[in-house]
């Protein structure tokens, strides 16, 4: 049965193109025919500017707990970290469910269709397996179907507080002891229609080096997607310095982690030579910059990655806000800032960021553009509110990078079916009622 969805105005990348209709079948775009002035009978009408649906490609869900706490007093990253432990101790399997339930329907009426989540709470408080050794990966990969998006779950290897050193208390329930006994646990997770398992290595602190290649080679044979956290901060250089004698970009490629099916997470305190070898190896680089201003960790050196081959993806990483729009915003205006010089991506540049290089980074790599073929996962942002009213609808790529946010998205489409119609989630009835129920229930 084929479905058709009319669009007003739709980003076919590099352009913007009036009347537009998008034959969807099987959960798949079978046929898409520009020209289309007026809706065919029977179509669904999206009015405004429809693109590709958006990927996060890097979320910890429950840092959405954390929201407006952290943000009170001053501090650094090594100070928000402590109360990001708090909140970590107190999720169950089902509170962690209800969480990231209400935080992916929050991504979707964003226009979020896919998420990377770079999961690392595996085990019990006291690091005690639950009997279901996967409990709270496999509460993730339910809270997104409930949500209506997909997700890639990366479950993440988290071994040590720090070079040498075993994990503190509070981080035993991150850890499985040795990147054999994660690699046994996470191949017991299956891939499903909406999910996809990839790897990560939380960071070269958190995963001794004689042990990154076990996590590098898991990835390997499944040809799944592999992340990991680098530098982020200047003191993880400094402390790799120390104990290897290098930086851990070149630790990563002694160890043979970097390759094209990775992504460093953040990549911003970088050597030229660390640039070099994330290029060359085409290991991506997903830069959050809501998350990386609010922890105050830096400016990453995004256009010399994206020169040196490094594909960019986009993430919301701790939920300071969910707006992926902003995200893309954020890395060209951060860098505008830095150089005093304007336009070092274009408006298209920055929507493939967020939208087809950020499910490539996340395995989804057949979805993420408005073609014959692709998964049928779109967004429409409304050309008529008060931030997006008055530019001409071919400037509609620059309208939604540097002018909308995430309150213009109208609709999100996964796989052929309406998950937020007229701005209104239609699996989860109140969002906002299950975002505060949900984090309410981490404080009591």
């Amino acid at each position: 049965m084929t479905q058709t969805y009319w669009l007003e105005h739709a980003w076919l990348d590099p352009n913007v193109e009036p009347g537009v209709a998008l034959d969807v079948r099987d959960g798949r775009i079978a046929e898409v025919r520009t020209d289309t002035a007026t809706p065919p009978p029977g179509a669904e009408i999206l009015r405004g500017l429809t693109l590709p649906g958006l990927a996060n490609a890097h979320s910890h869900a429950f840092h959405r707990a954390l929201r407006g706490t952290v943000q009170v007093g001053s501090g650094t990253f090594w100070t928000w970290r402590e109360i990001m432990y708090a909140t970590a101790e107190r999720l169950t399997p089902e509170t962690y469910h209800a969480l990231a339930r209400a935080v992916y329907a929050e991504m979707a009426l964003a226009g979020v269709t896919a998420v990377g989540e770079f999961h690392y709470v595996h085990h019990a408080p006291g690091g005690t397996p639950y009997a279901d050794r996967n409990a709270m990966g496999e509460a993730l990969i339910a809270a997104a179907d409930a949500a209506g998006i997909r997700i890639t779950l990366l479950d993440t290897a988290y071994l040590s507080s720090g070079f040498g050193r075993a994990p503190d208390p509070r981080q035993l329930r991150f850890s499985d002891g040795t990147a054999d006994a994660w690699a046994e646990r996470s191949s017991l997770l299956k891939d499903r229609d909406h999910a996809r398992i990839g790897a990560a290595i939380h960071s070269v602190r958190a995963v001794p080096a004689g042990q990154l290649a076990t996590v590098a080679r898991w990835a390997e044979e499944r040809r799944a997607p592999l992340h990991v956290h680098l530098s982020e901060q200047t003191a993880e250089n400094d402390a790799c310095q120390a104990a290897h004698g290098c930086t851990p970009t070149r630790l990563l490629a002694d160890h043979g982690v970097l390759g094209p099916r990775t992504t460093g997470v953040h990549n911003t305190h970088l050597t030229a030579e660390d640039i070099a070898l994330i290029g060359g190896s085409g290991t991506g680089t997903c830069m959050c910059p809501t998350t990386e201003r609010d922890l105050a960790d830096g400016i990453g050196p995004a256009v010399a990655l994206q020169r040196a081959g490094s594909p960019l993806s986009l993430g919301s990483d701790s939920h300071a806000v969910i707006d992926l729009l902003e995200e893309a915003r954020a890395m060209e205006l951060n860098e505008r800032l830095r150089t005093r010089t304007r336009g070092h991506w274009t408006a298209a540049a920055l929507l493939r960021a967020a939208s087809a290089d950020g499910h490539a980074a996340l395995g989804w790599g057949d979805t993420g553009t408005l073609e014959a073929g692709a998964r049928a996962d779109f967004t429409t942002i409304a050309l008529d509110s008060v931030r997006t009213a008055g530019p001409l609808p071919r400037l509609g790529a620059e309208t939604a990078v540097f002018a909308a946010t995430a309150a213009d998205v109208r609709h999100t489409v996964v796989a052929g079916r309406h998950v937020v119609r007229d701005g209104a989630h239609t699996l989860v009835p109140d969002v906002p009622t299950a975002l505060a129920d949900a984090v309410e229930a981490l404080r009591a």
